[in-house]
């Protein structure tokens, strides 16, 4: 709780020198509002905890979807009301209330306000929000230095929606998929052998998903903004080409952090979100100078190359998994997109000249690129293994 609401402080402290230097002074309520969704994210429920460590989802998906809903009703009454952007605002502020209030419906708890055990997790708490800050400041650097040096807001627009499109595989499809590995990782952590077997058991299955979709999206940018965005934005497909390709490094970072929570090892995360950091500001700091949005966009490309290689050392280092084995756990995979990516580029030159409806077109796309990253799979040797209550990639081969 009290968390929550230095973080609000520390917000609010900021907005008023952001707003200066972007020059629109309507940021400053903008954000003042939005702190009182951190706030309301402060008292989720810790109970909550208990439904995590048996791998319980339902209360959380339960809680999740009705704030969403409850979210989407709020903004749409600005929205008719003529709110204009607090639509957004609402949202946000909105789902954030809902999900701790239904926390408390289905984990109820009332804190002790006390001090007397906060050495039990300060040392935990305070690497851990470090690392948070300093993610934060990664996720946000290129958007603000943009939003502050850039003239036309709607270059920063453009930019700003391909970015989000681009993470929605990791967000949406990868995070949701790898909640459940902090639990288990936790209670085989003594065991630092079944540890390493489960990690490249649980990447090479957030990499199966996250391949083909972060390259789908790359090889039908351009039909993806126009469904989902109108023609309007199809500025933005570029970007979004090249931002969903840099994002092929997310779900090593994503069961990288899983794992280093689980053992105890928060510093970890501190330690690689801070080297992010420097790399990142030097690196598109030079890109935004020399090239503008698109040198940005080439920089984060660059990332995602170095980063990718800092994960895997990082995890030798965790786990003892040389990198030779952790390329060998993945090497199939990537062919297989690559495959997919020969086959849809393909597909994309013989419908050129084609006239049918976007909708109609993506869909054929997106079965003959599956098809083709499946086919590919099951060429390599790999298959899956359904039943029990489990879901698994195996090697055949």
């Amino acid at each position: 709780m009290l968390r929550s609401v230095a973080v609000a402080v520390l917000t609010i402290g900021c907005a008023w020198p952001y707003s200066w230097l972007n020059g629109d002074p309507s940021l400053f309520p903008v954000v003042c509002v939005l702190t009182i969704g951190t706030v309301a994210k402060g008292f989720y429920s810790p109970a909550m905890v208990h439904f995590v460590r048996n791998i319980d989802f339902r209360p959380t998906f339960l809680a999740e979807t009705l704030s969403k809903i409850c979210g989407l009703a709020g903004a749409m009454i600005v929205v008719f009301s003529d709110g204009g952007h607090w639509a957004l605002v609402a949202n946000y502020v909105v789902a954030a209330s809902v999900t701790s209030v239904m926390s408390h419906v289905f984990a109820p708890y009332r804190p002790a306000l006390s001090f007397a055990r906060i050495s039990d997790f300060a040392g935990f708490m305070g690497w851990f929000t470090s690392s948070q800050i300093v993610s934060a400041l990664n996720w946000q650097y290129d958007r603000l230095m943009i939003g502050a040096y850039v003239p036309d807001k709607a270059l920063l627009g453009r930019y700003t929606v391909a970015n989000d499109v681009a993470i929605l595989p990791s967000q949406s499809l990868i995070g949701p998929a790898l909640q459940p590995l902090m639990a288990a990782f936790s209670r085989m952590s003594s065991d630092r052998g079944r540890v390493s077997l489960a990690f490249l058991k649980a990447i090479r299955i957030a990499m199966l998903i996250c391949v083909p979709a972060c390259l789908g999206i790359a090889l039908t940018a351009d039909l993806v903004t126009n469904l989902l965005l109108g023609p309007k934005w199809a500025e933005a497909a570029p970007y979004l080409a090249l931002l969903s390709v840099s994002m092929l490094p997310m779900p090593y970072l994503q069961t990288l952090n899983s794992i280093s929570l689980a053992l105890d090892r928060p510093d970890v995360l501190f330690r690689l979100n801070l080297l992010d950091f420097v790399i990142r500001t030097a690196t598109i700091t030079a890109g935004f100078y020399f090239f503008s949005i698109e040198g940005v966009v080439y920089a984060r490309l660059g990332m995602a190359v170095l980063m990718s290689a800092v994960y895997a050392i990082q995890v030798r280092s965790l786990l003892n998994l040389g990198l030779r084995l952790q390329l060998a756990n993945l090497w199939k995979v990537g062919v297989a997109g690559a495959v997919m990516v020969a086959a849809v580029h393909w597909l994309r030159l013989q419908l050129a000249s084609a006239t049918m409806p976007d909708i109609v077109q993506m869909m054929l796309i997106a079965a003959f690129g599956a098809a083709s990253y499946g086919a590919a799979l099951v060429v390599l040797g790999l298959r899956l293994k359904l039943g029990g209550g489990r879901f698994e990639v195996f090697d055949a081969r």
